[in-house]
């Protein structure tokens, strides 16, 4: 019995230490090198979506494929992630089984962790609060979805024009890739509007100026509460902590059959063989998953100008030299970040320098500037916030000193002036008093002659 015992124990031990390996969660110096949830409604969603789920594993990506009602679900063990990322493709479900729920996918992605999140006109509450909670408000009507009669797809239409050929893109290369995106993009699905307190989310894809959120199958008695460019068909948010969030009102936007459909766009007369859908979802898949915008910063130095190591404090009026290295990750390597926008401040509770940083085109950011006349503890910072990019925020600390009493200069030359007003008193002084013993002196001489003059003598 005791050695039965003494077995469990040495088994406990050996899984809580292999634990941290087997639950890594992101690593910056390798982002693409994750373990991915994906939630779906149906199994069959795997084989119907395969196309896009082949692409992430292609890229190194580790998918692990659960129904959203699993009683056995859980994103974390033992306060330990044991996903980085999390897909949920499941839009009907109305709870998720096992201990997720929706303050666990928030608390997931207030751990810096990726969704993706895909609704269709099912959408049930647990979806619409998930997508509400970051900033995207799915229409209310559960009926409605996006119809538009005039940049609908001409095939497969059936009459209701709820199949859109939407090709309002966003004009980001950091978001949906260098190469540009020709083919309009298949949507079929639900509206969604962004919400206006939260500045961190943003449209990649917009419906155009007619379309509209109604029930397709009704006639308007009212006008719509979401019309035109105001409606979002696709959606990202990254946070403050570099979470990044995507939300569609589609799922089948992610199908193969609409990634390998043709489309002609109403009143156009250019047939495209394939739509733009599969480069739209895996280019801002890439995006989502840091494979791209992601960037670090390293080798952040400083030191006096014709020197090499970094003091311990500076003196004012020192003239020093500041750099940083910055690279972005390419999806497979670390590469030269190149930008000419990258700002330095020496700031103590506000920036005395702010200087925009040269580069060398190899990730090197350089800089060089005299240290400010005042004395106190200043701070390095270098915060960098750009459309699809991760923030950096980076900040070294460095006490700025006065001068010793024997640095000063002997003669100081903005001094000049005083020096010759003392020297000035010195002298007039000097003057005053030799002015007035010589009119004693002749006062006296002048007195002896009259008195000698008068017959009296001393």
């Amino acid at each position: 019995m005791r050695n039965l015992v003494l077995l469990n124990l040495i088994g406990c031990i050996s899984f809580v230490a292999l634990l941290p390996w087997s639950t890594l969660s992101f690593s910056p110096e390798n982002p693409t090198d994750r373990r991915i949830l994906v939630l779906l409604d149906d199994v069959s969603l795997k084989s119907s979506h395969s196309i896009f789920f082949n692409a992430l594993q292609s890229r190194g990506f580790d998918l692990d494929f659960k129904l959203a009602d699993d009683p056995k679900l859980a994103l974390q063990r033992y306060g330990q992630y044991l996903y980085d990322g999390l897909i949920i493709f499941a839009p009907t479900a109305e709870r998720f089984g096992g201990s997720l729920d929706l303050a666990a996918v928030l608390n997931f992605v207030d751990s810096g962790h990726d969704v993706i999140v895909a609704a269709d006109a099912n959408a049930s509450d647990l979806i619409r609060s998930i997508a509400a909670e970051c900033g995207a408000d799915f229409d209310e009507d559960p009926s409605a979805m996006v119809v538009d009669h005039t940049s609908y797809a001409v095939s497969g239409t059936d009459g209701d024009h709820t199949l859109i050929a939407a090709d309002n893109l966003i004009k980001s290369e950091v978001l949906l890739g260098k190469e540009k995106i020709v083919a309009p993009v298949l949507f079929k699905g639900i509206a969604h509007s962004l919400n206006p307190e939260n500045n961190l989310v943003l449209k990649v894809l917009s419906a155009s100026a007619s379309a509209y959120s109604a029930n397709p199958n009704d006639k308007l008695s009212s006008p719509p509460s979401l019309t035109g460019s105001a409606i979002s068909l696709v959606s990202i948010l990254q946070a403050r902590n570099n979470a990044r969030v995507l939300i569609s009102g589609s799922l089948e936007l992610f199908s193969n059959r609409l990634l390998r459909a043709g489309v002609q766009k109403a009143g156009d007369f250019t047939k495209y063989e394939k739509s733009g859908n599969e480069q739209f979802v895996i280019e801002l898949g890439k995006w989502v998953f840091h494979e791209r915008g992601h960037l670090k910063a390293v080798n952040l130095t400083h030191h006096k100008a014709g020197e090499s190591s970094e003091p311990a404090m500076y003196r004012i009026n020192d003239d020093l030299e500041f750099s940083v290295e910055i690279y972005e990750w390419s999806g497979t390597s670390w590469e030269p970040y190149v930008a000419n926008d990258v700002q330095v401040q020496f700031y103590m509770m506000s920036p005395y320098v702010l200087k925009t940083l040269s580069n060398n085109e190899k990730g090197l950011y350089h800089t060089s500037f005299k240290v400010p006349d005042v004395y106190g503890v200043f701070q390095f910072k270098v915060e960098y916030q750009r459309l699809g990019y991760t923030t950096l925020s980076l900040s070294k600390q460095i006490p700025v000193r006065p001068f010793k009493h024997n640095e000063y200069e002997r003669f100081i030359t903005t001094a000049f002036p005083y020096y010759g007003a003392s020297f000035s008193a010195i002298l007039s002084l000097h003057h005053d008093n030799l002015m007035e013993t010589n009119q004693s002196e002749f006062f006296r001489n002048s007195t002896n002659a009259k008195l000698t003059l008068a017959g009296v003598y001393y």
